[in-house]
């Protein structure tokens, strides 16, 4: 079966945009546009939706408002011309977060990374996916990561520094493009210029977490949703 699509926007040309990307795409199948958030809980509650394409910038509600408001809401992509919504996007557990105007490249992108998390579902996928490996594309060279191995990653200018236990690799890449993949695996951002591997941390504060003799500060935007991740942490030991 296909996965349903509902787009939300008020922008026809985005409308237009999303449904001639999905149209390149078999899996995907659109079952309704609309340009508010009223009409998309309408239609939410008649229609079977699998993956909801949202802005954030409509009339009446805006759509981070909107998503607050759902009990039962499917897999979000925002869809935005304004990247300080981010945070809040991602404290909502949203898929992806996109930036318009919209590449096909990132957009798909952002499709894959909604069939990985719907497999990670799966116990035994998520499993196997704790244990799997993720290419970084650079140039013409792909790097493979070994998740589980990795202690943090740092943002240098326009690179990023993978640390391991006993080596290190920098690979030119932006950390925000890094930061929705590694939610299917343990590691979390903290900083704007760090993703840490929470597996490896040796101790935290409300200010900074400790991976072996490395601090790593927690930044200002991110401290409340990190501090609810940390305490979800302690309460599952």
């Amino acid at each position: 079966m296909k996965i349903k699509c509902l787009l939300v926007d008020d922008e026809p040309l985005a409308i237009k945009l999303l449904q001639n990307h999905l149209a390149q795409m078999d899996a995907f199948e659109v079952v309704a546009t609309c340009s508010t958030a009223i009409k998309a809980l309408e239609l939410l509650r008649t229609l079977a939706v699998d993956l909801m394409f949202l802005d954030i910038e409509m009339p009446q509600i805006k759509g981070i408002d909107f998503l607050k408001g759902l009990k039962d809401p499917p897999a979000v992509i925002i869809t935005t011309a304004y990247r300080e919504y981010a945070i809040d996007g991602y404290d909502l557990d949203i898929i992806d977060y996109l930036l318009k105007p919209i590449t096909f490249e990132r957009f798909f992108k952002a499709v894959d990374r909604y069939l990985r998390s719907r497999n990670a579902e799966n116990p035994v996928a998520a499993v196997a996916t704790q244990n799997s490996y993720l290419f970084l594309k650079s140039g013409l060279r792909s790097h493979r990561l070994n998740m589980a191995d990795i202690l943090y990653i740092e943002s240098i200018k326009d690179d990023i520094r993978v640390v391991y236990e006993n080596s290190s690799i920098n690979i030119k890449y932006k950390i925000s493009d890094l930061e929705t993949d590694i939610r299917l695996f343990s590691l979390l951002r903290v900083h704007r210029s760090f993703i840490v591997n929470m597996a490896k941390m040796t101790s935290f504060t409300a200010n900074d977490i400790a991976i072996g003799n490395k601090t790593i500060p927690i930044g200002p935007n991110y401290k409340a949703y990190v501090l609810r991740k940390l305490q979800e942490l302690r309460l599952n030991l």
